[in-house]
């Protein structure tokens, strides 16, 4: 009897440009889950710094790898969906890695039990010197509509839905370069009403220095891309800033 028959196929897809660094790690953080249906797959924009390299040093851990130039991080992730075989459907960043080997176990249990048509959880960022310390805490919670209004979102490296949920509701919003995932959750949670469980537990690890808060002009790109889409759901400027503030809040200080 083959085990895969009947477990639900869920594709978790990577991104990446020129990350020879981490690319690995978040190859074998998929390639080590126990859960035994997963479809990995890998959209490489061009590097030239050995990441394609690396990616194919790991071809038998990954279902499909796929180098060409694209049009920004969205477009690459529609690409992904698209793409996708399975009825699950995730996101793991180049950077980022699967908490334990259970997770995707644990999100599969959570997202079929009761009819949920989404779920997320928690992440915690790392250090890139030192990975093993944690230096923000990002503790989603259950949702409520009013919680957008006060600036909450889910951590979009935890949420996982079904495939369908996109072709129903729409991809993602290529006009916007950094913040179409929170458009995302928004379209999905706030004006859909999707069905949405929390899991109350750390589901991905993501190193600190990603690509909305990389430097100053990024920084800047993603407050303005964030009030545009707040304005689109006629959301306050209170909710921009009560979404900063609460970035704040989860960083670790330690003496």
């Amino acid at each position: 009897m083959n085990p895969k028959k009947n477990l639900p196929l869920v594709t978790i897809i990577t991104i990446v440009h020129n990350n020879v660094k981490t690319i690995r790690t978040a190859i074998q953080s998929v390639a080590h889950q126990s859960y035994e249906n997963i479809e990995h797959i890998v959209i490489d924009n061009c590097s030239n710094d050995g990441t394609l390299e690396a990616i194919y040093q790991q071809e038998n851990d990954i279902s499909l790898i796929i180098s060409e130039p694209d049009d920004g991080i969205y477009h690459a992730l529609n690409k992904g969906i698209k793409l996708a075989n399975g009825e699950i459907v995730g996101f793991l960043n180049s950077d980022d890695v699967l908490k334990n080997r259970n997770t995707i176990t644990t999100i599969v249990q959570n997202l079929i039990d009761g009819g949920n048509e989404a779920v997320y959880g928690d992440l915690q960022y790392f250090s890139k010197q030192r990975p093993n310390q944690i230096t923000r805490s990002w503790k989603s919670n259950n949702y409520t509509s009013k919680k957008f209004r006060q600036g909450w979102m889910p951590p979009h490296p935890t949420f996982y839905t079904y495939k369908d949920t996109y072709f129903k509701y729409g991809f993602f919003d290529v006009s916007y370069k950094i913040s179409s995932d929170y458009d995302m959750m928004l379209r999905l949670l706030y004006e859909k009403k999707i069905k949405a469980k929390y899991i109350p537990e750390v589901l991905v690890k993501m190193q600190r220095g990603g690509v909305s808060n990389q430097n100053l002009r990024s920084i800047m790109l993603k407050s303005k891309e964030d009030f545009l889409i707040m304005k689109k759901y006629s959301f306050s400027l209170l909710t921009l800033i009560n979404k900063t503030l609460r970035k704040f809040s989860q960083f670790i200080f330690r003496g």
